[in-house]
């Protein structure tokens, strides 16, 4: 009897050791979530650009969460402070990113970061603008230096149309610390250059502050007169917007100055149905998004990245860096109905308010 009692307790034991095997196996693979789950870190540089909190952010978490239901996410935004910046990716890598996706505040500075993301064998996607000078793993963006060519060249045509073709402009191009903001500036330059059309004063805007652009745009008045300069390359709508409200505060129509712009913010694509801007840069950022988020869940999982997300390279400075890059368009009011209205950017409803309904009546948009 003795020896059958023991035989059953130790039969009753490897049961027990099975059974806790199962749930441990079950409890795994519940956790997993099929392909396995992970922590994602999205860090955006600043608010002052309308797109970033309306259209990048609610669109990368549509993405990740689609892809990965399991996924977490840690969103920051650094209101335009590289230190601030700095502080949330060390809190992101503290509470367990696997991945960083970060549009810097500062390219360089931004560095610091990757450096201590890699000490943790934390993978970088540098998002929208380059991280330079970085050992960074991937990179998705639009084609900085194509958007100034794209609005130097437009602003240049339109200044031959309106019998002008020398100018002279005023330039507010973005923040020194952006990167990209150089390579839009460049870009810009070289196209008004190529084309004839002389600059008058430029300045670069700290922070991409429309009120700075303001300002800007009223110390060039000042300088140069209301009838000095007959265009206006901004380059982008938040400093466009600045420098549009400095040309009303001085008596001036910006119908009569030629003004440029990029993001097809929802306040630009109004006024340029208003006839107050001349046009601006459509970038669709769902397909940017999209693929950052693509990228950030497979790395997030462990998984390899194909080369077809990441078909070219980006050099910052310290590396070739495996590049997605997106289209992008210039938007008039003779093609707001075919581009952003079209794709769902906005909406009819949301642009045609008010003021702007007959606008959208006169292009045809309903």
């Amino acid at each position: 009897m003795p020896h059958l009692i023991g035989r059953r307790a130790g039969l009753a034991v490897v049961a027990m050791l099975a059974l806790a095997l199962v749930v441990s196996a079950c409890g795994s693979k519940s956790k997993s979530g099929g392909g396995g789950g992970g922590t994602i870190a999205l860090l955006l540089p600043e608010t002052k650009t309308a797109r970033y909190e309306s259209q990048d952010r609610p669109l990368f978490t549509k993405k990740v969460t689609a892809l990965c239901s399991s996924c977490q996410i840690i969103y920051s935004n650094a209101d335009q402070d590289a230190a601030k910046q700095q502080q949330q990716a060390e809190a992101a890598l503290t509470k367990g990113a696997k991945v960083l996706v970060l549009d810097p505040v500062d390219a360089a500075s931004a560095g610091a970061i990757v450096a201590r993301a890699n000490q943790q064998k934390v993978p970088v996607i540098s998002y929208d603008r380059l991280i330079t000078g970085a050992d960074i793993q991937y990179y998705v963006q639009f084609d900085s230096r194509k958007v100034g060519t794209i609005q130097g060249q437009a602003l240049a045509d339109k200044l031959k149309t309106d019998g002008k073709p020398t100018g002279p402009i005023v330039m507010i191009n973005g923040a020194p610390t952006d990167n990209n903001a150089k390579l839009f500036k460049g870009g810009a330059t070289t196209a008004l250059t190529a084309a004839g059309v002389k600059i008058a004063k430029q300045y670069d805007t700290p922070d991409w502050s429309p009120d700075k652009a303001q300002t800007e745009m009223q110390q060039a008045i000042t300088a140069v007169g209301a009838n000095g300069f007959a265009g206006v390359y901004g380059a982008n709508d938040g400093v466009a917007g600045g420098a549009i409200a400095a040309m009303k505060g001085a008596g001036i129509k910006p119908s009569t100055k030629p003004t440029t712009g990029q993001d097809a913010e929802l306040a630009a694509i109004q006024r340029i149905l208003a006839g107050e801007q001349y046009m601006t840069v459509y970038k669709a950022v769902k397909p940017l998004a999209d693929r950052a988020a693509e990228i950030a869940v497979l790395l997030a999982q462990g998984k390899s990245v194909p080369q077809n997300l990441t078909p070219t390279t980006e050099d910052n400075g310290k590396k070739k860096v495996p590049t997605s890059t997106h289209p992008i368009t210039a938007v008039t009011k003779a093609n707001i109905k075919d581009t952003v209205i079209k794709d769902g950017y906005w909406t009819a409803a949301q642009v045609c308010t008010g003021a702007y309904a007959s606008a959208c009546t006169a292009a045809g948009i309903k």
